[in-house]
């Protein structure tokens, strides 16, 4: 688990910081003009897309949709040679229930579905290692935000696991 909220002093640290506060700025003019939910699901996404990149990931897609088919990818990177398709799962609050037992058996399903179709479309000769990581983000108010980060959390068959 990471704890993250100290300054970055990288490029990535820098954009992180703007955006948030461009975000504050949006938010007082009252464009804000999403559910809180959304709002909070988004704002996880941003965070875990910088948690990423501060882990040497190179992300290339966000809330990646195939179009004709329901759900999307949340984010989409590669880990050198691996293509990483991650879940983000956001919670404001530390519950009972972890964030990331959120992914259940319909969610994988769903993952491994657009997964499929988003390799369909790449220009490779050859089809990429793929895995599925989970990335829990705790947005406590008045704490710093922590991460949890699932490396191949599920893989391309269900084969017994538990949701």
């Amino acid at each position: 688990m990471f704890a993250v909220d100290q300054p970055v002093n990288s490029r990535a640290g820098w954009l992180e910081r703007a955006l948030s506060g461009l975000d504050r700025i949006a938010r007082r003019r009252g464009r804000a003009t999403i559910a809180d939910h959304l709002a909070t699901g988004i704002a996880g996404e941003d965070a875990a897309l910088f948690f990423l990149r501060r882990k040497g990931y190179t992300v290339v897609a966000r809330r990646w949709s195939a179009g004709d088919r329901p759900g999307d990818i949340d984010l989409i990177a590669w880990q050198r040679a691996m293509l990483c398709i991650v879940e983000v799962k956001t919670r404001t609050a530390r519950d009972m229930t972890p964030a990331e037992a959120a992914v259940d058996r319909h969610k994988r399903y769903t993952l491994r579905r657009l997964a499929t179709q988003y390799l369909r479309q790449l220009p490779l000769p050859e089809r990429p290692q793929v895995r599925f990581d989970v990335v829990s983000v705790y947005l406590v108010p008045g704490q710093a935000r922590e991460f949890v980060h699932f490396e191949n959390a599920f893989g391309w068959e269900e084969g017994g696991q538990r949701d």
